[in-house]
């Protein structure tokens, strides 16, 4: 089977992912919703501060939208996991998709302290984390699939 996501003609997209990476796909989800619940630090990535150096527009600037971001990136994770196992997905669920994915990959990023000068494309077999680094390349993968999925899509010139 061709992995990867496809857009067809009639404007839907096409997802072929292996049994084992749609239960991925639907458990992640719920992990991070519970993160969020508990505030975890690995979070900093997925809401980081509009203001670089004012910390009480930090704080008013969370007060106002803080809520409806946390609520946007949960719709999206509550999306991936009730799709998880669909071979075709709208454009409004494909999207979904790629927030979800995105933040899932911020976190796991975080946890890895994973950044431009961390980032490896070789990974070590002895390194403890190397299942986890293994799913962050993964989701960039999809992430990618899906981006270029979605691209297929608009108009060109």
């Amino acid at each position: 089977m061709k992995r990867g996501v496809r857009r067809e003609r009639d404007g839907t997209y096409r997802v072929q992912l292996h049994d084992a990476e749609r239960e991925v796909l639907a458990a992640l989800p719920a992990q991070l919703a519970e993160a969020l619940d508990e505030d975890d630090p690995s979070l900093y990535r997925l809401f980081p501060p509009a203001f670089a150096d004012d910390v009480a527009m930090n704080v008013e600037y969370h007060s106002l939208v803080g809520k409806g971001l946390e609520d946007g990136k949960r719709a999206a994770l509550n999306e991936l996991e009730r799709t998880a196992h669909e071979s075709r997905l709208t454009e409004d669920e494909l999207e979904s998709w790629l927030g979800a994915i995105e933040s899932l990959r911020l976190t796991l990023g975080t946890q890895l302290d994973i950044n431009d000068e961390t980032y490896v494309t070789e990974l070590d077999p002895a390194d403890p984390n190397l299942p986890r680094h293994h799913l962050y390349h993964w989701l960039s993968w999809l992430q990618e699939e899906i981006v270029e999925a979605l691209s297929a899509g608009l108009p060109r010139g």
